[in-house]
């Protein structure tokens, strides 16, 4: 089992030091590919990446906060994701198939 943790934020990486959030592989960009069952995958990812790494049988978090539309895009230091209540959600996500709804 790999504890993997997506990012490419400095305040981010700083955040989950803070909280003695085990990792064993930093990375900015990931790849599904690099994913097996029981891993533990951390961060703000796509939709389609997220269902992947679910359908792989690994366990997805997203970094979840409480932004105002000013701080959207921003880089944030650890304080400020502090401030934000930044916390990690678990996430089991499912691609469905198309339909004719759209």
């Amino acid at each position: 089992m790999t504890r993997w943790f997506v990012t490419r934020h400095p305040g981010a990486l700083e955040w989950a030091r803070r909280r003695a959030i085990l990792i064993d592989r930093r990375v900015a960009h990931l790849d599904a590919q690099d994913i097996c069952a029981g891993d533990i995958v951390m961060g703000t990812l796509p939709f389609d990446l997220a269902a992947e790494i679910c359908r792989r049988g690994a366990k997805f978090y997203s970094l979840v906060l409480t932004t105002d539309e000013s701080q959207r895009g921003m880089p944030l230091s650890a304080d400020d994701l502090e401030a934000a209540q930044a916390r990690l959600q678990r996430y089991s996500i499912n691609a469905m198939e198309d339909d004719d709804d759209l």
